[in-house]
């Protein structure tokens, strides 16, 4: 028996994933001829070829890359996908996720997938090729090429850091937009008025800026969205983009009282920043972030901050990939651990 054939007579996992067999009757042709298709084109007729291309690209198939090579229809693999390993920020979930997936005898395979659709995609398709028992994904936005492959595959998926009525399978993770929106009830209650945000360009960070300018109209901070002062800067953020960031608020509008940063990092360029230019902080400007990392709560003054259980996701997500790997039953599908305000110096 061959490889291909093997491969597409093994039994399905997760909630059911479109196998090489499925392409092979959608296009019309032997399973044999499906595999020669996608591993040696040049074997096949152009119209046969043609037919086994449109049928992977309606399916989402994507092919086996350890089929031959595996006993068990188990990997004992679950990869994960964050968009940058360089900032902190998600280190406390991978860290988490870690420790639990090895408590139950799994390993974790990690990926850096940018800040760009086609960078994740790409990582993606390489992932699900490689067919782990379980892929935890940063985030929900995903493009509609990436979503069709993943609910292909049939592997468990659970995507983290955000929340969505329609989650590809399942999901652990909190409100950006009421989490932006505390922050302002926060600033509010502190007597401030003239808010400004220093945001990364990333997605969330986005999400989070609109739910900032949201509750600022609704509780009548501001009349229009453009007296907010914002600016942007790319993603993954830095202390230094946070101490240019300021500057430009500064320059844009030298009355602000208060500053929502989109990271830690970023907050701690804006303290930084204000220290150089003789700015009291919070007498003159408070300064809210995002993450509670470690250094938080020793700068001077301590950050106030959104605090993200990390560790909670982690632990939640494991358990969700290793009970649906294992065949328990999956109760609650999403999970909302929520947030939590900081109150620290900087406010």
């Amino acid at each position: 028996m061959t490889t291909a054939v093997a491969a597409s007579r093994r039994p399905r996992r997760g909630a059911g994933g479109i196998t090489l067999g499925d392409v092979a009757r959608l296009a019309g042709v032997s399973p044999i001829t499906a595999s020669r298709a996608l591993n040696t084109p040049e074997q096949v007729a152009p119209e046969t070829l043609a037919r086994v291309r449109e049928a992977v690209a309606r399916t989402g198939y994507v092919p086996n890359r350890l089929a031959g090579g595996l006993a068990s229809a188990r990997s004992r693999l679950v990869a994960a996908v964050v968009p940058t390993i360089t900032g902190p920020v998600f280190m406390e979930m991978v860290q988490s996720l870690t420790a639990s997936l090895a408590d139950a005898g799994y390993q974790l395979m990690l990926g850096q997938s940018g800040y760009t659709e086609s960078r994740e995609d790409a990582l993606l398709e390489a992932i699900i090729g490689r067919r782990p028992d379980g892929i935890v994904l940063t985030g929900i936005m995903h493009s509609s090429e990436g979503r069709r492959r993943l609910l292909a595959s049939g592997i468990p998926v659970v995507e983290t850091w955000d929340l969505t009525p329609t989650p590809i399978d399942m999901l652990v993770g909190f409100s950006h937009i009421q989490a932006a929106a505390a922050v302002v009830k926060h600033l509010h209650a502190k007597g401030r008025r003239r808010l400004a945000l220093l945001s990364g360009d990333d997605e969330r960070a986005l999400r989070r800026n609109r739910g900032f300018v949201d509750e600022a109209l609704a509780l009548g901070l501001v009349r229009e969205a453009s007296e907010i002062a914002v600016h942007i800067v790319p993603a993954p953020t830095t202390l230094g983009s946070g101490r240019a960031g300021l500057t430009r608020l500064m320059e844009e509008a030298p009355d602000v009282d208060a500053v929502f940063c989109s990271s830690d990092l970023l907050a701690l360029g804006v303290l930084t920043e204000a220290a150089a230019r003789g700015i009291v902080v919070p007498r003159q400007i408070s300064v809210v972030g995002f993450g509670d990392l470690a250094f938080a709560g020793d700068t001077h003054p301590a950050l106030s901050t959104v605090r993200i259980d990390g560790t909670g996701i982690g632990q939640r997500a494991a358990r969700f990939i290793v009970d649906r790997a294992e065949g328990r039953p999956v109760g609650e599908k999403v999970v909302d651990v929520g947030f939590r305000i900081v109150e620290r110096g900087s406010s």
